[in-house]
């Protein structure tokens, strides 16, 4: 979702986020999830919603909402976590907040290093909206 936002004409059907693992924000974090009617998604089907126990890990939590699939992370690549990605976002406006997400920079970095398919076949898309990206922001100078 953070290179959609940012223009790239990729499609994406899970919104991946990564968290700041202080208790007020694993508190905030969980009662979010819930007002979302998250569970864990699973093969066999089983109803398991996220608790406080979840949220305090290194690892990820693969849920299905109201809204569609979500991804929580606690950290991505290299062991990085939000303290780590916070310097490597951009801010954009959505529905009156400002909401960080990873810069296509970034982005494009993390996917070069990927071994998944998907990964591999958006990459080439990617970095032609970064080319462009950096040619639309030369001819604004």
């Amino acid at each position: 979702m953070a290179a959609v936002a940012q223009g790239a004409p990729v499609s994406t059907f899970d919104l991946d986020i990564v968290y700041r693992q202080t208790d007020k924000n694993t508190k905030k974090l969980l009662r979010f999830l819930k007002s979302i009617d998250a569970y864990q998604r699973r093969p066999d089907e089983k109803v398991i919603k996220p608790d406080q126990r979840d949220l305090k890990g290194k690892g990820h939590l693969i849920l299905t909402t109201r809204f569609g699939p979500l991804d929580v992370l606690s950290v991505i690549e290299k062991g990085r976590g939000f303290e780590e990605l916070l310097p490597h976002t951009v801010a954009i406006e959505f529905r009156g907040h400002k909401v960080y997400v990873l810069s296509l920079d970034t982005i494009v970095e993390l996917k070069r290093g990927s071994k998944d398919p998907k990964d591999q076949y958006r990459l080439p898309i990617l970095e032609e909206t970064l080319h462009q990206m950096r040619k639309e922001n030369e001819g604004s100078e």
